[in-house]
Order: C-alpha cells, then structure tokens, then sequence
C-alpha cells in the first residue's frame, strides 16, 4: 500500500506518487518530533529553567544541522535525478559519496563546536545556572553530529531512489532508543547517572547511533534495488563536487533561518524574560509538529519533481509541485485551527507547572503562529519544487529575504520601537512566513513559465549521457 515504484513516480498519478511518498516521511518527521517532545515533557518536570536550556540551544543545534542539510539534500536531488534517468549504478554511488561527505562534515563541525560550548552558549548573556545546563546540553550533542549528519544522509539517498519506508524505519529505531533512555539518563533511574539536560543529549544521541546502524545494514543488504556493495564503493571527486553545488545553498539557507533565530532568542530574552523564552521554545516546538505533513511532502516533492526531470518531463515536474502546494497548504490550514482552538492544553502538555506569565504569552504566540500555517505549507514546497530541479539557490535567497529582510527587522521594530514585547517577535515570525510564501508562489510560476524546468530536465540528461 506505502510502495511506489519508479514508473509510476514519473508516469502515474501524482498526486498519489506525492501522498505514498510522503506518508513514511510525515510518520518519520513525527517520530522525529516526538524525540524532541519528549525531552521537554521530561525536562519540564525539572523545572522551567530545564526547558529554557533546551530552548537556547534551539537555534545553535540548528546551525550544526547545517551540515547535515547541505548534504542530505544535496545526495537526495542527485540520487534521485540519476534514478530517474535509469542510471542506477551512478546514483547509489552518489550515496555512498554523500554520506562520506556528511561524516566527515559532521565530525570536524562537531568537534569544534564540543570544544567551545560554553563559549557558545555565554554570548546570550542568560543567567549562569542557565548558561551552565545549556552547555552541558550542547556540548554532548555536538559529539553526535557525525553520526546525525551520516545518518541523515543515508536516509536521503532512500528517498531519493523512492523508498520513503527506509527512512521511517531508520527513524522509528533512533526515536525509540531516545524515548526509553531520556527518563533513565535525565533522572538517573535505575543504574543510570542523573544527568539532567546532558542526560537528554545522550539519549538523543544513542537513538542516533541505534538508527545508522539499522540503516547502514538495510544498505549493505540491500531495498528495491537500492544497495551499497563493492561496484559502488568508489570515491569519486566529481560526485562530491555535484552534491556540494546542489547542496550547499540549501546549507546556506538553513544556516540563514537558524542564525537569524540565534539573533530572535536574545531579541525574546530581552523582552520577555525566562518566561518568553520558555514561551518561544513550546511554541516553536508546537509548531514543528504541525508542520509535519509539510515537511514529509517536500521531501516527497523533491523526489518526485527530480526523478520526473530526470526522465525528461518538465510539465509532470510543475504540476507535481502545484499538486503539493495545495495539499500542503489545505492541511496546514486546518492544523492552524485546531492550535488556535486549543492552545492552553497544548501548552500545559510541555510545562505542567507553567507559571500564569508563561501561559499567557505561550497561548498568544500559538494562536498567532496559526494564522500562518497555510503560507508555510506552500513555502516547503514549492522550495521542494525548485530544489528538485537543482534551483537551490532559489530557496537560499528566499530565505535570506524571508529572516533577514522582513522578520527581523520587524522583530526589531516591534519590541524596540513599537515596544510590544514579546508580541513583536511572534507577529514577526507569521508576517514573515506569509510574505515569503507568496513571493515564492509568484517567482515559481514565473521561472516555470519561462522554461526553468525544461531547462533542468536537459541538463539531467545531458548529466546522464556524460
């Protein structure tokens, strides 16, 4: 029922190439989330101080993902092009090249940020029993990243040949790993240290470890055709080069998105305290569970319009990215509406013991992110749509507009001169989402009316023949 082969990702329906592809993905990215849930349940019930740890390294964990993007992504667009152009062997080799890249990526990223946490962490000026906890976190996390960054990786090369179940099932093992480990490593349950907010790093990390070893085994044994063994264990210069210039805008854009969050933390310490940061960290990690069914579809999308330009369909590529901008952008609209029904319960379920401050300004930012749900649903992708046909620059640019040319600025504008606290930062976020979703909608029907994925699908080919 969750299979989709190949021919009918680039001759059937696609609509229903897009929802089978991207089911496993949305069931992952849930799973994924859940990891993250379940850290701040845990860690709330050490107090607020916990989650606010967690809350500052948001945007610094997010940064060192960087890595991880630029090279999943990346693999994902080359492997799936090769795919769908029937060059098999190039395209499992292009996986074994992009998760060389992402561990070396990940290892010296991660060993340089390990060495330096605190240091890290203390250019927030939070206060020291803060600063300390969210170094403790940091710190272990960063020794994680070449075994994130690998298994990202593999997982994209998954998707990419069009077995979306690899990754869900890579991610469900790390998840459960992480979800048996948090209470034992946090609260020192059984024979296990208390480590508190380190404690929640490590479990994050076994899970990691657990989930590239079931995937570094589904490789080497081989799924639907995908399998690493000694024909494409080859190092290949030219392989490494064609991913990084696919996926380095996209590391750049998620550099752009996670900096400018560096940047809106100390904007929402100064104007809300403790209690608004704990506040923007619930919110934000509501929001990534509502923003799931997007993100599973633009991984889907990125396949689909990729394999489709591959095989030499531009139009199947265009409406494959429309076709998903409206489911997206349908089924975000209506998780908008429960959250904004519901977002006192939503926030007791993170922080039980949420102080009547902290409510206030968590239930006012949640009902404000829902009011641009639909515009992040059609942003996702339709930069999936011009990420498949190798226009990851679009998506850098676009974010650069998006986070540093209109949700800062208003940000700013909002705590500094409309002195609105943290109501400024939140209505920032949303006006920001929605402005970049229409240019995005705009600039795509443009670029495609003029020939953009005609143009990607004859460089596919010309790529293949080489």
């Amino acid at each position: 029922m969750l299979d989709v082969s190949r021919e009918e990702i680039t001759d059937g329906s696609l609509t229903k190439a897009l929802v089978v592809l991207a089911a496993p993905l949305l069931v992952q990215n849930l799973v994924q989330v859940l990891q993250q849930v379940v850290d701040i349940f845990w860690l709330g019930r050490l107090g607020g101080d916990a989650v606010a740890a967690v809350g500052l390294n948001f945007p610094i964990t997010g940064l060192l993902a960087t890595v991880a993007v630029g090279a999943s992504v990346g693999t994902q667009v080359v492997v799936s092009q090769r795919a769908g152009g029937d060059d098999l062997e190039a395209s499992r080799r292009g996986a074994v090249n992009g998760t060389v890249l992402g561990f070396v990526a990940g290892l010296v990223v991660g060993l340089v940020t390990a060495l330096f946490a605190r240091d890290v962490v203390g250019l927030f000026g939070a206060s020291p029993n803060l600063e300390g906890m969210a170094a403790a976190y940091l710190a272990v996390y960063a020794l994680a990243m070449p075994i994130l960054a690998t298994s990202d990786v593999l997982e994209a090369s998954f998707v990419g040949w069009g077995d979306s179940r690899a990754a869900l099932y890579i991610n469900v093992v790390a998840v459960g790993l992480n979800v048996v480990l948090d209470p034992l490593l946090i609260f020192g349950w059984g024979p296990f240290p208390a480590l508190g907010v380190a404690g929640a790093a490590l479990a994050t990390a076994t899970g990691y470890a657990g989930g590239l070893a079931l995937a570094v085994a589904m490789a080497v044994r081989g799924r639907d055709g995908f399998v690493v063994d000694r024909t494409v264990m080859e190092f290949r210069r030219d392989d490494v080069l064609e991913i990084v210039n696919v996926g380095w805008p996209n590391a750049g854009q998620f550099l752009v998105s996670q900096s400018v969050r560096v940047v809106m933390v100390a904007i929402v310490l100064v104007a809300g305290g403790d209690a608004g940061l704990a506040a923007y960290t619930i919110g934000a990690r509501v929001a990534s569970i509502s923003f799931i069914p997007a993100i599973g579809l633009q991984q889907a999308a990125q396949s689909v319009v990729g394999q489709n330009l591959g095989a030499g369909k531009p139009a199947r590529a265009r409406q494959a990215t429309w076709t998903g901008v409206a489911i997206a952008g349908g089924a975000l609209t209506v998780v908008g509406v429960v959250q904004w029904i519901v977002p006192e319960p939503l926030t007791h379920v993170f922080v039980p013991d949420v102080t009547a401050t902290e409510l206030e300004l968590t239930v006012e930012y949640l009902r404000i992110l829902a009011y641009g749900y639909w515009a992040i649903g059609a942003m996702y992708l339709l930069q999936g749509g011009f990420n498949g046909a190798r226009r990851t620059r679009t998506s850098l640019v676009a974010s650069l507009l998006q986070y540093w040319v209109v949700r800062l600025p208003i940000a700013a504008a909002g705590v500094y001169v409309l002195e609105m606290g943290a109501s400024g930062v939140f209505w920032a976020v949303t006006l920001s989402n929605v402005a970049a979703a229409v240019g995005l909608g705009l600039y795509y029907w443009h670029e495609t009316t003029n020939g953009m994925n005609a143009r990607a699908a004859d460089e596919a080919t010309a790529a293949a023949s080489d």
